[in-house]
């Protein structure tokens, strides 16, 4: 089974990046959207089905946080799991996004195992 993820942040550098983490963790990915806020993250899922949704924390216009809330109170979108990956790895914040429903974080810079060990705890494992 192949996954569509949606990839949040305002660095198009670390959406290539992670896209690349994809691909040397082999894993299997039938779309990867990309998103540079959580306006724009709001639009595509409005738009197109993900199974998981990889954000960052701090970006211009909406952050992270608030796409997580934004979702959340969302019928539609509520059910679609949300990890995180951030420079920021105070346990407060980490807290407050457990508290929201966000299922793993993951500190930047990350290794492409770390971020397959995310989605197969999240996805389920696959062949």
């Amino acid at each position: 089974m192949a996954y569509t993820v949606l990839l949040v942040d305002d660095s198009e550098t670390i959406r290539e990046a992670m896209v690349r983490a994809f691909a040397m963790a082999k894993l299997p990915m039938d779309e990867i959207l990309r998103a540079a806020n959580g306006a724009e993250a709001l639009q595509v899922l409005r738009e197109r089905w993900v199974d998981l949704v990889l954000t960052d924390i701090n970006m211009p216009t909406m952050g992270g946080e608030e796409l997580v809330r934004a979702m959340k109170s969302d019928a539609e979108l509520s059910d679609i799991p949300v990890a995180v990956l951030s420079s920021d790895g105070s346990k407060s914040r980490i807290d407050r996004l457990s508290a929201l429903g966000v299922v793993g974080y993951l500190r930047k810079p990350c290794r492409p195992e770390a971020i397959r060990d995310l989605l197969h705890s999240v996805l389920g494992e696959w062949q």
